[in-house]
């Protein structure tokens, strides 16, 4: 994620809510998109929108939103998707909805970026639910436009003894998002306009039926020889499976490449260049962001073989998103 500045010219980034220099109120502008100061008459000083804060910020602190002052809605654009919040009244999930809401935002605002549609009128409707399994039995997931998230994922501590459990590289909030917004936007934008294509690249997501291949995938594990062709282990389950998860190893991409143009001083040359030019460039990123985490002992930032066949499947998401972006409403007509 790029930074963005002060009006006294102090470094603010994505999730701040005040200047730590100068102390003037920070908010992500409903007009510009920018994260702002905003001055005392409730005015963004980059566009000069007259704002009001999120709802969820001022009520709850988990937020640093905008809503447009003239707009009757009282949550910002991204918030006003959630249809199940934890109960705020208990102090930790409080704590973990805020961390949950940071993870969204950071990821709705790298798809809004690359043009994908959010808020438009074709469905299913994109919401979202976040629940509680100390209360009640959930399953982090995706259905008919609704994705859930289990408020646990948020509890580093659990989060951590899954990824041990399940021997995935990474398990992160930011990663569930990307990858039941895979789902989402299969459901949304492939199943409409360019399925069968999807088909001849990532197999046909009828045969075999989900419950079977899933099954099959916890019993058997993945093949020996995975990586020759796909992105995961879990990718390897079913083609729905595959293209969530290489999903979100396209946002991935996109993201990382994002920030290194932008603290290179590229600005968006790596995302708007060809795909190949892109692919190339990740993985010189990818090779340096790695051997800087191994200086720290840290997982590595990028752990994906890019063998062909996957990055078949990336540019074949590459070309839904820039379908999408082209178009004039913001939903892919074809790939």
């Amino acid at each position: 994620m790029k930074t963005f500045q002060c009006g006294c010219g102090a470094d603010l980034f994505f999730h701040s809510d005040h200047c730590v220099s100068c102390g003037s109120q920070v908010g992500r502008c409903a007009c510009c998109s920018k994260v702002t100061s905003i001055d005392v008459s409730q005015r963004c000083t980059n566009c000069g929108e007259t704002l009001a804060m999120c709802q969820n910020r001022t009520e709850y602190q988990v937020c640093n939103g905008t809503t447009r002052q003239s707009d009757p809605e009282a949550r910002c654009r991204y918030c006003e998707l959630n249809q199940v919040i934890p109960d705020p009244s208990i102090d930790s999930n409080l704590k973990q909805w805020r961390l949950v809401e940071r993870a969204k935002h950071r990821v709705l605002y790298d798809i809004d970026r690359i043009g994908l549609p959010l808020n438009d009128q074709q469905e299913p409707k994109l919401l979202f639910e976040f629940k509680s399994s100390s209360t009640e039995p959930v399953s982090t997931g995706h259905a008919d436009g609704v994705i859930t998230l289990d408020l646990a994922e948020a509890d580093s501590v659990h989060r951590e003894r899954t990824r041990v459990q399940f021997g995935e590289p990474h398990r992160t909030l930011v990663g569930h998002f990307r990858h039941e917004l895979g789902h989402y936007f299969w459901q949304k934008c492939v199943q409409t306009s360019c399925i069968e294509e999807c088909r001849a690249i990532f197999g046909d997501e009828r045969d075999p039926e989900y419950g079977e291949a899933r099954d099959r995938y916890y019993e058997q594990g993945a093949p020996a020889n995975w990586q020759q062709s796909f992105v995961s282990e879990y990718a390897t389950m079913h083609p729905w499976e595959d293209f969530a998860e290489t999903f979100n190893a396209y946002l991935d991409m996109i993201a990382i490449a994002r920030t290194f143009g932008h603290f290179q001083d590229d600005g968006d040359r790596l995302t708007e260049a060809d795909f190949d030019s892109l692919i190339t460039d990740y993985r010189r990123i990818g090779i340096m962001a790695n051997e800087l985490n191994r200086d720290m002992g840290l997982l590595d930032l990028v752990p994906e073989v890019f063998t062909p066949p996957v990055i078949e499947k990336m540019r074949f998401i590459h070309r839904l998103a820039s379908a999408s972006a082209a178009n004039n409403q913001g939903v892919a007509t074809t790939c």
